[in-house]
């Protein structure tokens, strides 16, 4: 989340600029000595108010030394985006960069040379931006999203790219290494990677914790952080709002040890807007603002996202954290110096600017960089079913309908379209005859109980919407779109706005959803009796500021309309005054072909702070699908969406919102100008009756490729092409793994080759298959080509939480090729020379989190700073299985009021080996001993707590 700069404090900040120094006038400036040396020298010259200036995220210029303002933050996930803008209160002022396709979109490409092209297209523009106004376009920029697409639900589906760890930081190292540039030593801009860590959720998502097992934790949360960290595609990680086992994430002390561990250069490490006054005013993990601001410092991060552009609170918390001793100057200047050291990469003490200062507005938006758009939507877009319509063959005339046909919107993260070419208009270009319908119905929404319909007043916002026409009129006719979870907008017939409620009453002064607070959301729910209840599905907080836990549509006493209670909710008729489907299909009928153009708006139901609770696509643009393809058999559906959702046809084009240029894409891809190559990174289930979002342990829930074994809508890595492929010749020798692919239709075309493994036997629990490796290839018809991957010994190690390190295991695996997760298409074995996991030895002491199984348990921090622990209260148990155990059982464990750990073998219902009493030690940071005899023994353990109590630590000696 980015909140923007209110224009006075920008305007302030631009005062403050300082023009680089023309002539290196001191060390620091002298770009012919050792980064160490210039840094050293900077941090000794400034004065502890300038030191602690620089932790946030807005830092002012420092004239004495000729150093100018610096922001962070620019938004770079596909383009250059919204927090970088003049802001006039919330009427946004957007710089029309180049938009590329969402995040989800670019890794469908299975392409990283492709997506490093984006990404240095992206920081060139970021660079240009930087040079008309410093001040507005900082050079650190936050992106790419890292965030692993586990549950597609997940509001921020569309900043991701990949369910897959492997996927994720391929696409991420080459979107990251684009941005910073080729040179050895200089940063074109220097990419943060969003969020760390474990950060799928937006319910709830600064008071929720992620529980991650250890195993879950290292082999699949953390390695696409690490491989753009690790390939130094990356100059920092920016820390995620949730909680992980219990600690929020911008206490993390893995934010200072394991991420930086991953390179040998310097991080430069952030937090997320407003993320450390969460400590206090959210989570109350911290009694008080210093106590927390020192924390968030001394865990590793060393910027400060808060208060705009305002450091001075900061500054007055980390000044008072050090009068109470809580952290010191060394721990300032250790975060200091990672602030430098990426700031003089960027040139910002160059005498010159650095190399990259040279890059000037002319490349925002420019030729170059709309053919990459166009090539890159092109790409990406992925052919989920073909009966056979595609690709089009010059047809004489087409019916382009839906309610994305005539139009293409930017998402929360991109910047402001420079141009729009739609799906209608790509058609356009070429068919002669084309014709157009939303499909949309036309309703009138009549109050029962009074008998007036719901009416628009006017287009400002004291201009309340009121039962005033007796009678439909253009300003009591609303075009319904229903977009995915139930969710509609409401489109005035008369003014063109959408009905919106301001949390006092609903009018229609906005013309598309937009912005933070997207309040144009309802849901039309029908009752038994065929009434409707409109329920208000826009911004949350209305819940938490109006105490409206499930706010609804009502009528006060002088007929306007607003929120209130459910009981209190109006009954309306929901009578069709024109029926936008039975349009569409007339003239769907009439065309030799027909392109239904449905999906999602990317600001309703689903982005940033507001999950979807099902997967389905609107009832309405279901039934214009139908519709149309009843009327013309010829029909292709073009679906356009930032995630997956429960939609079929027999004719279907996936793409997510692309851009400017998605028309063209669209247009490229159903003639044939592009042979489709783009595949899912994601799975698409088939149902949306899903485990909880809030459960992050993949091997319980089956969430992903990894670890589902029921068939899904569309498999990760589906999508198909306008030729064939054939695959020949797999062989598996040493670590290198080829296989023979060979086009066997009859037109040019690319494909995805993907090898996966799975290991078939092994102590602790495998995924069903994994991503070992992948090339996308282009095949000329006839051509063949020799794929080859290196699959290390090294790439098959497995978590051994019972000795908490890496372990290669005797095992055989299966080497699986294929066109996606589900179309295998050459199989061979691989055996591997390991070891065999050892007989757990509890003798010494285990962390209760390197358990084998748990049921009910969450995961909880063992202190404020530091260590995880295992909560549970009555009858949750751990386990730990094929272990050696003494006849002495010691645990340290926390209770508020005690308890009791009972040791059971076999089962949590099995012999009672043993009950250790729990005192209650005063707190659950408070920890004591609690131990009890037994007769030694092997086999299985398992640990089942009597009352509320954690567990950090055990032993069976003796």
């Amino acid at each position: 989340m980015r909140i923007p700069l209110p224009a006075a404090l920008v305007l302030a900040a631009s005062m403050l600029v300082v023009p680089p120094a023309q002539a290196a006038g001191h060390p620091f400036q002298d770009p012919g000595l050792p980064l160490e040396q210039r840094v050293d020298d900077l941090l000794g010259r400034l004065t502890l108010g300038e030191k602690l200036g620089l932790l946030h995220q807005s830092q002012p210029a420092i004239p004495r030394l000729g150093i100018g303002y610096h922001k962070n933050g620019t938004e770079a996930l596909h383009g250059v985006a919204w927090s970088n803008h003049r802001d006039d209160g919330w009427n946004q002022k957007f710089a029309a960069g180049t938009i590329f396709p969402q995040a989800v979109g670019l890794a469908s490409t299975w392409d990283p040379e492709l997506i490093r092209r984006v990404g240095s297209a992206v920081g060139d523009e970021v660079r240009g931006h930087n040079a008309v106004d410093p001040v507005l376009w900082g050079l650190q920029v936050w992106a790419p999203v890292v965030d692993l697409l586990r549950d597609p639900r997940s509001g921020r589906n569309e900043e991701g790219y990949s369910e897959d760890p492997l996927l994720t930081g391929a696409i991420s190292t080459a979107y990251g290494k684009g941005l910073q540039g080729d040179d050895p030593f200089y940063l074109k801009t220097a990419p943060v990677l969003k969020h760390y860590l474990a950060y799928n959720n937006e319910t709830d998502r600064s008071l929720t914790s992620s529980n991650l097992t250890p195993k879950l934790k290292h082999e699949y949360y953390e390695p696409a952080f690490k491989a753009a960290v690790s390939a130094d595609a990356a100059t920092g990680v920016m820390a995620s709002y949730n909680l992980v086992n219990g600690r929020p994430n911008h206490v993390n002390p893995d934010l200072n040890t394991v991420v930086r561990s991953w390179t040998d250069k310097t991080l430069y490490n952030v937090s997320d807007a407003w993320g450390p006054h969460a400590l206090t005013d959210l989570e109350e993990y911290y009694d008080t603002k210093p106590e927390a601001f020192a924390a968030v410092l001394k865990a590793g991060l060393d910027s400060y996202t808060i208060d705009n552009s305002d450091g001075g609170p900061m500054v007055q918390h980390l000044t008072a954290a050090l009068d109470q001793g809580l952290i010191t100057e060394a721990d300032v200047d250790r975060a200091v110096r990672n602030v430098l050291s990426i700031r003089t990469r960027l040139g910002h003490f160059d005498p010159d600017g650095g190399p990259y200062k040279k890059i000037t507005k002319d490349v925002i938006d420019s030729a170059a960089h709309r053919k990459l758009n166009r090539e890159t939507a092109g790409k990406a877009a992925v052919l989920l079913r073909n009966s056979g319509v595609l690709p089009l063959t010059a047809p004489k005339s087409a019916a382009v309908v839906g309610p994305l046909a005539g139009k293409v919107y930017r998402d929360w993260y991109s910047g402001q379209l420079p141009y729009q070419v739609t799906p209608l208009d790509g058609i356009k270009e070429r068919v002669g005859d084309v014709t157009t319908s939303p499909g949309l119905e036309r309703v009138a929404l009549k109050h029962l109980e009074s008998g007036g319909y719901v009416t628009a007043t006017g287009t400002g916002p004291d201009d309340n919407a009121a039962l005033t026409d007796t009678a439909p009129t253009a300003a009591s006719q609303w075009d319904l779109t229903d977009w995915t979870d139930g969710v509609s907008t409401l489109r005035n017939a008369g003014n063109g706005r959408l009905l919106g409620g301001d949390w006092r009453s609903l009018d229609t002064d906005d013309a598309d959803p937009d912005g933070w607070y997207v309040s144009q959301q309802f849901a039309l729910e029908r009752q038994p009796d065929g009434a409707y209840l409109i329920r208000y599905a826009g911004f949350e907080t209305v819940e938490s500021w109006f105490a409206l836990p499930d706010p609804y549509v009502g009528v006060a006493a002088d007929g306007t309309l607003g929120l209130a209670p459910k009981a209190q909710a109006a009954r309306f008729a929901k009578e069709v005054v024109s029926d936008g489907v039975a349009e569409a299909a007339a003239r769907a009928a009439e065309a030799e072909v027909a392109v239904v153009v449905v999906g999602s708006h990317p600001f309703v139901a689903g982005r940033e702070f507001h999950d979807r609770d099902d997967l389905r696509l609107g009832e309405g643009q279901r039934r214009l699908i139908e519709a149309v393809r009843e009327a013309n058999p010829r029909t292709v559906v073009v679906l356009e969406t930032s995630y997956p959702v429960i939609v079929d046809a027999p004719t279907l084009l996936w793409t997510t919102h692309a851009g400017p240029e998605t028309g063209h894409a669209v247009a490229d891809v159903l003639f044939g100008d592009v042979n489709p190559g783009g595949r899912l990174t994601q799975t698409w289930p088939a149902s949306d009756d899903l485990p909880d979002i809030l459960d992050y342990d993949l091997t319980k829930t089956g969430m992903t490729y990894l670890y589902g074994n029921d068939r899904p809508l569309y498999a990760f890595g589906h999508g198909l092409s306008y030729t064939s492929f054939g695959y020949q010749g797999l062989k598996v020798r040493g670590d290198q793994v080829s296989v023979k692919v060979t086009n066997t239709g009859d037109v040019r075309g690319d494909e995805v080759v993907q090898l996966y493994t799975h290991q078939r036997r092994s102590r602790f629990t495998r995924p069903v298959k994994q991503l070992r490796g992948f090339q996308r290839v282009t095949l000329d018809p006839g051509e063949s080509r020799t794929v080859t991957f290196t699959v290390k010994r090294s790439d098959l190690a497995v978590w051994d939480h019972t000795r908490s390190t890496w372990a290669v295991e005797q095992a055989t695996h299966d080497v699986l090729v294929g066109s996606s997760s589900d179309r295998i298409r050459r199989r061979a074995t691989l055996r591997v020379r390991g070891e065999t996991i050892p007989v757990r030895d509890l003798g010494r002491t285990t962390r209760a989190m390197d358990f084998d199984d748990y049921r009910g348990v969450t995961f909880a921090d063992e202190t404020k700073a530091a260590g995880e622990a295992v909560a549970g209260s009555e009858g949750d148990w751990i386990s730990f299985t094929r272990a050696s155990y003494g006849s002495r059982f010691t645990a340290g464990v926390a209770s508020v009021s005690g308890g009791a750990v009972e040791v059971r073998s076999g089962s949590p219902a099995g012999r009672l080996l043993a009950t250790a009493q729990v005192p209650a030690t005063g707190g659950i940071y408070q920890w004591g001993t609690a131990s009890a005899t037994l007769r030694a023994g092997k086999g299985d353990l398992y640990l089942v707590f009597k009352g509320d109590l954690r567990i950090r630590d055990l032993s069976f000696t003796g």
